[in-house]
């Protein structure tokens, strides 16, 4: 609002009436300004707070991350409970609609282990005549063996011409060829590896918590040379990610989403693994193979599935992230 000088009356009442009136549509103005910043500052904790459920990090926690105290108590199903409470009251009766616990797997190996009666104690205290079997009451347990661990010493005779030997002449020393190693010259088998690795990025069980766990078990194995390992393994695995990679490539559909990292030793404090998958969540009769790949970058931008994905022409699903589009 601008006012031209010259029109302004020479009364000084006047003047300080226009400067009243001036400054309560100042103060009146400055109430709505506020009043709007408020309702602005709500509608976006509202938003920020149902994006943060919808794609926050409580739902892309880790393995192994958040786990509570009380799990056993939080997680007993109905058949627990009523075996504690019997084992608390011998006196209780079980319902006879009460829930049966599922029976174990049939191709799991057995030892039937037979208690029976002495001998002496199989005739009737009535009569005193031969008692014969007529059933018998069976129950099921589950029985852990711990892993075990061993050593494969690979020994390889040579062999050389005893007749070259004593005529001094040239003698090839024939030997086997040494069999083929993930790690060669390593100590790591093929089945340790596959534990080190589905221990520490299906279980979320860092190295130096493996490391400790061989310890346990007499081994001496440095984070140093699982870690070692783990690098190398990676480089064995390029060729079938490669591969998975071009058979994700060409599906009509692929589903993509980040989640944040935590990395030692990066320039930036927040990394992400972004992962790109497509197929169903079990094996199914759809003939839409089940792949899930996951890239590790330093930043969610849109350069990083635009990056990955290359020539992919079809459908990439994702949230609402707004860098996503790009």
């Amino acid at each position: 609002m601008e006012i031209d000088i010259n029109s302004l009356p020479d009364d000084p009442a006047e003047l300080k009436r226009m400067l009243l009136e001036m400054q309560q549509c100042v103060s009146d103005r400055d109430k709505i300004i506020t009043e709007q910043l408020v309702q602005i500052n709500q509608f976006i904790e509202r938003y920020e707070l149902a994006r943060h459920k919808a794609y926050g990090n409580k739902s892309e926690k880790l393995i192994g991350a958040g786990e509570v105290f009380n799990e056993a108590e939080d997680t007993l199903d109905q058949e627990d409970e009523q075996l504690i409470a019997q084992n608390q009251d011998t006196h209780v009766k079980l319902d006879k609609q009460s829930p049966k616990r599922k029976p174990l797997p049939k191709e799991l190996e057995r030892d039937i282990v037979i208690i029976d009666i002495p001998e002496d104690e199989k005739i009737c205290y009535c009569c005193q005549g031969a008692l014969h079997q007529i059933g018998e009451a069976s129950s099921e347990k589950l029985e852990f063996i711990p892993a075990q661990i061993k050593v494969i010493e690979t020994r390889r005779p040579k062999y050389s011409c005893r007749r070259c030997e004593k005529e001094g002449t040239s003698n090839t020393i024939k030997v086997a060829p040494v069999p083929p190693s993930p790690i060669p010259k390593g100590i790591a088998t093929a089945s340790l590896l596959s534990q080190i690795i589905s221990g520490k990025y299906q279980y979320g069980l860092p190295l130096y918590r493996q490391e400790s766990m061989f310890r346990e078990l007499g081994i001496e194995l440095s984070r140093k040379s699982m870690s070692q390992w783990m690098i190398r393994c990676s480089e064995l695995f390029e060729p079938i990610v490669e591969r998975l990679r071009q058979h994700l490539l060409a599906q009509r559909v692929i589903n993509a989403d980040e989640t944040t990292l935590n990395v030692i030793n990066e320039e930036k404090s927040t990394c992400y693994m972004w992962v790109y998958c497509t197929g169903t969540d079990s094996p199914n009769e759809s003939g839409l193979p089940n792949i899930v790949l996951y890239d590790y970058q330093n930043s969610r931008a849109g350069s990083c599935p635009v990056n990955y994905l290359g020539d992919f022409n079809g459908y990439l699903q994702v949230d609402g992230y707004r860098l996503s589009s790009g």
